[in-house]
């Protein structure tokens, strides 16, 4: 007998060969590891596609409706793409572009009001928009001329008063609420006023103010720092809740580490938190701003209206640019034309007022927000 060695492990044959793998499916489900896509110019050529069989139904059917033509265009895309993606991606994948595009039609609808009105101001007040308007009051005039630099220098007086009266307020009022009140019954309070006074219709807080000042200077009292007043009443719960959420967003670890060095509360506040939500503290102020720029009500009321320039915010009427857009809005004289020019001119003022303060406040947010790099 030949001998054999049983302890020896099995040793491979010489003939066997390995084939290579070629299947593409996933060792856990058996599903293939690369699905198909559909081809980076189909979703735009489809939602050509969709929005040509809109315009025609629109010829066919009835006007060009924006509104309309948006939301048929919305439902023919959604509709392509969906079958399209489940017969080639899957339905998950199909099920994500429909998704896609629900949520971006309907940020257009929200977007269309807007553009509506930024359109319709620009066509309508860009008519006056010269020298003149800017330079000249309506003192004396009747008809074609005159301006609204009254009005310009009064919004402009008012909206400075308010913000020096509002920002400190809510500014230390948020610091209290986040750094000492720690769920005090005192700081429960004032979280109930900011939230209640931040509903508070613009007219009553006009109200308000011509209340509180009838006591000092008697009745049919109007001057700017009446409506400052009334103004401020709607602006400080706004700059209250807003930098209260950025203080909130200040890590604790820089509190912490700035007590460790010993280094006391104020500074740390001062110092530290301040300095590092600065960005977004400011950007609040200026949404507060804008917030106030453009209120009427409180100003018909504690302000009043005037043809002449008053530049003195503690004595008299003074004109402001939503109360002169209103009043030539809503009392024009014969002809219309010049006083719905004007109208629309002071309301493409306050447009770019806001505007010119959004820019500021995005440019304060990139200079002076805390560096993360070296």
């Amino acid at each position: 007998m030949p001998d054999t060695d049983l302890d020896a492990p099995d040793q491979p044959s010489l003939t066997t060969v390995h084939e290579p793998t070629t299947s593409t499916s996933s060792p856990l489900g058996g599903m293939p590891l690369l699905r198909p896509t559909l081809p980076r110019l189909a979703p735009p050529l489809m939602l050509l596609a969709a929005f040509a069989v809109a315009v025609v139904l629109g010829l066919t059917v009835s006007s060009l409706n924006p509104v309309a033509l948006l939301a048929e265009t919305a439902v023919l895309y959604g509709a392509a793409i969906y079958t399209t993606s489940a017969v080639v991606e899957g339905r998950r994948n199909a099920v994500d572009r429909l998704v896609t595009v629900v949520v971006t039609t309907f940020f257009l609808l929200a977007l269309l009001p807007l553009v509506s009105v930024l359109l319709e101001v620009v066509r309508d007040g860009y008519k006056r928009f010269d020298v003149t308007f800017f330079t000249y009051s309506m003192r004396g005039v009747v008809g074609e001329g005159g301006g609204a630099y009254a009005a310009i220098m009064g919004t402009l007086i008012i909206t400075a008063l308010t913000t020096v009266v509002s920002v400190p307020i809510g500014i230390l009022t948020a610091v209290y609420l986040v750094e000492y009140s720690k769920g005090s019954r005192l700081g429960k309070v004032l979280t109930f006023f900011v939230d209640v006074m931040t509903g508070i219709p613009s007219i009553v807080a006009g109200l308000f103010a011509v209340a509180l000042f009838v006591l000092f200077l008697g009745p049919g009292a109007r001057a700017g720092v009446i409506g400052a007043v009334a103004l401020s009443v709607l602006m400080i719960p706004v700059v209250v809740r807003s930098t209260e959420e950025m203080l909130r967003l200040v890590p604790n670890e820089l509190r912490e580490a700035s007590y460790a060095l010993g280094v006391s509360r104020w500074r740390t506040i001062t110092k530290v938190v301040l300095r590092t939500s600065v960005a977004g503290i400011v950007t609040g102020v200026t949404l507060a701003v804008a917030r106030i720029i453009g209120e009427t009500a409180p100003l018909l009321v504690t302000v009043g209206t005037t043809t002449s320039s008053n530049t003195n915010p503690f004595s008299g009427r003074m004109a402001t640019l939503p109360v002169f857009s209103y009043y030539e809005y809503a009392q024009p004289g014969i002809p219309r034309g010049p006083y719905l020019d004007r109208a629309w001119a002071a309301a493409l003022t306050l447009i770019i007022i806001v505007m010119a303060l959004n820019l500021i406040a995005r440019l304060v947010s990139r200079f002076f927000a805390p560096k993360t790099g070296r």
